[in-house]
């Protein structure tokens, strides 16, 4: 039998092509599609795998917050009942502590209002008792009650021990005016007694303010310079006989008990 191998070469020829025509446009699609599904598919089980582990972690950090969360609510808690409790206390100390000061200025509201009666009464009872006196002096003699007061400190400015000179005369040493002050007006004769008299006891010169501002006084006056001050009114006898009546009730007081 004859071979013809140009049929024979044509047939390799043939299949070669139709093989690589297969291959071209058919096997290597189907196989470029089957790798790419196939790599979709783990690409798709990574990412499944990647979002189990993030489901995970995300469920694990919930759960770790929900924790916090509570622990957080259950101290918030916690600090506010321990803060209402406080602030409740404080709220009690401060209305005990109102309740005491109200308790306390009632008291003293009430014992300044004692004390100012009893202080009118004083100033009435003092004010009677000087009527009185300047009656009584009035009627004795000649001299009238504010000329006898000056009389009777310009003694006590005579009679002044050697430590009080000194005082006074260390006050003039400041070089500030004298001021005399009295509960009536001086005459211009009793001013220049004053003067003199001062004047010759401490061997000085000095300035001199008369003023007529102290009615408390009841009839008295008082010298001021630099501090030093001396002092001679009706209400020194008074204040004297008022601090004898309560020595006098404590005593009784004090017997009672």
């Amino acid at each position: 039998m004859k071979i013809d191998w140009f049929t024979v070469i044509a047939q390799i020829i043939n299949f070669l092509v139709l093989m690589w025509l297969l291959k071209r446009f058919l096997y290597q699609p189907i196989l470029s599609s089957i790798d790419e599904r196939e790599t979709n598919i783990k690409n798709k089980l990574l990412d499944a795998e990647s979002q189990k582990k993030e489901a995970a972690k995300a469920k694990d950090e919930f759960n770790h917050k929900n924790e916090i969360f509570n622990k957080e609510r259950d101290e918030l808690m916690q600090k506010a009942a321990a803060e209402a409790k406080s602030e409740g206390d404080k709220l009690k100390e401060n209305a005990r502590n109102e309740a005491n000061e109200l308790k306390d200025r009632l008291e003293k509201a009430f014992a300044e209002d004692q004390a100012n009666k009893n202080n009118n009464m004083a100033k009435r009872l003092k004010g009677e008792v000087l009527d009185i006196a300047r009656k009584t002096l009035t009627d004795l003699s000649s001299v009238s009650l504010e000329g006898q007061t000056v009389d009777v400190f310009l003694k006590k400015i005579n009679d002044l021990q050697a430590q009080e000179k000194a005082k006074f005369s260390e006050a003039l040493k400041g070089g500030k005016p004298i001021l005399v002050q009295s509960a009536f007006a001086l005459s211009a004769n009793q001013q220049g007694v004053i003067q003199k008299t001062i004047g010759g006891l401490l061997k000085t010169e000095n300035t001199y303010e008369f003023k007529t501002i102290r009615p408390e006084l009841i009839n008295g006056i008082e010298i001021l310079t630099n501090g030093y001050k001396l002092s001679w009114s009706v209400t020194d006898y008074l204040k004297s006989l008022e601090e004898d009546i309560e020595a006098g009730k404590k005593v009784e007081m004090d017997t009672k008990e």
